[in-house]
């Protein structure tokens, strides 16, 4: 096998291997939003508290009743929408 035979060899597996690997990131890139919510909170997954992803109904419902929450007087709203107290509080 010549050298210029031998280059052209390395220069393909190169490219390949180039295009092989931008192939995984944009598939990646389009997976990783769905694969992200099925790994669980423990695992560092996405919390159970956490808001709806934006661009879903849920989502607009999420903020529709935030607006809504947030339109109410202080004295109306839950205990869940009042402050937790501090522990500076707590040790006077």
């Amino acid at each position: 096998m010549s050298i210029r035979a031998r280059q052209f060899l390395v220069h393909v597996a190169v490219a390949l291997a180039a295009c092989s690997l931008s192939g995984c990131g944009t598939i990646n890139e389009k997976i990783s939003a769905g694969v992200s919510d099925a790994i669980p909170a423990w695992a560092g997954g996405v919390p159970a508290d956490a808001p709806p992803r934006p661009g879903t109904a849920k989502y607009d419902e999420f903020m529709r009743e935030r607006e809504r929450k947030r339109l109410l007087p202080a004295a109306e709203r839950g205990e869940e929408a009042k402050p937790a107290s501090s522990s500076q509080d707590t040790i006077r």
